[in-house]
């Protein structure tokens, strides 16, 4: 078997499970094409390491597309394809120094009114009500900027106070319930704007999609209308993707103060935000103010050696969801 039709086959495989595969898949075949289209046993770590050292290839990248032709010769040498794996040594990964920026209540008081100033331009070609309104929502639900843009007015259920969420990995669907203050936000902002030419819920003055390019740089205005700036000299100044950050973090303060059970909680944050492990949403516990770190690193299961699995209770609870 040739490596192009090796490749041609394990990305048809993936795609018939219902993943898109796009990236990965494109990413493969500029292997085969960097390498030809040579027998699949043939193929050596030199020329695995050279596809790999390309041009400006972050670590983060490079490992990335390390697995995945990984990956790829493991799906074949379990099937009697190959003797051994031609893969080179893998690179340790970098020290990530990046922290997210973590929004005050009172900047996202500021940035929800500075949207009138920010697109009062009249190239904007979205108005203020949309942009604040999306802003409202990325804070209140914790969505991704690409999932919030590709929500369609069918997927905002008003009646029953829940939202759908196409997410971008592996295809998947969330439906997550919204607070009674969010409803009515979303309630103002669709009897506000005319819906017949309307294809997404969040939309241009014209009806068109909203770019996310466009959003990303009238965000950029906003957080400098504002004022808001990460000190310190840091090269990053605080994103739009931050607001995600933002939403778990203050719910996680806001459980504590409430005396909220987190162990049953910090599970069912990590399924309300799409992600995958149920213990992802810890990470956010060192990005809570100071005086509640201490409390919430106590309640993590890697300290008493547990999985969230492990409790039966949490898992009723989160069945429930």
């Amino acid at each position: 078997m040739t490596l192009f039709e090796s490749i041609r086959t394990y990305v048809d495989r993936k795609r018939s499970f219902g993943l898109r595969y796009e990236i990965s898949g494109r990413n493969l075949r500029s292997f085969a094409n960097q390498v030809g289209d040579i027998p699949l046993g043939s193929v050596t770590p030199r020329q695995i390491a050279s596809f790999l050292d390309g041009p400006r290839t972050s670590t983060s990248t490079w490992r990335a597309k390390f697995n995945l032709i990984k990956h790829f010769f493991e799906y074949w040498a379990a099937r009697g394809m190959l003797q051994t794996l031609p893969m080179p040594k893998i690179r340790p990964p970098s020290t990530c120094t990046f922290v997210p920026y973590i929004y005050s209540r009172a900047e996202v008081r500021r940035l929800l009114q500075g949207t009138r100033i920010s697109q009062s331009r009249e190239a904007c070609s979205m108005d203020s009500a949309t942009f604040r309104t999306f802003l409202l929502f990325l804070y209140a639900t914790g969505a991704l900027v690409g999932e919030g843009l590709r929500m369609s007015q069918e997927d905002v259920d008003l009646t029953n106070d829940c939202v759908t969420i196409h997410g971008t990995r592996f295809n998947r669907v969330r439906r997550i319930p919204i607070g009674s203050d969010l409803h009515d936000r979303l309630r103002r902002y669709l009897d506000s704007v005319p819906r017949n030419y309307r294809r997404k819920f969040f939309a241009n003055k014209d009806g068109s999609t909203i770019n996310a390019i466009t959003v990303g740089k009238s965000f950029a205005r906003l957080r400098r209308v504002s004022g808001i700036v990460r000190r310190a000299g840091s090269y990053y100044q605080p994103r739009m993707h931050d607001l995600r950050h933002t939403f778990a973090v203050h719910r996680l303060t806001d459980w504590f103060n409430q005396g909220g059970n987190l162990n049953r909680m910090l599970p069912a944050l990590s399924a309300y935000l799409g992600q995958v492990g149920l213990c992802s949403a810890e990470r956010y516990l060192s990005m809570t103010p100071e005086r509640f770190r201490n409390q919430l690193v106590k309640l993590s299961p890697q300290r008493r050696k547990k999985k969230w699995g492990d409790d039966p209770v949490l898992m009723k609870f989160l069945a429930g969801l």
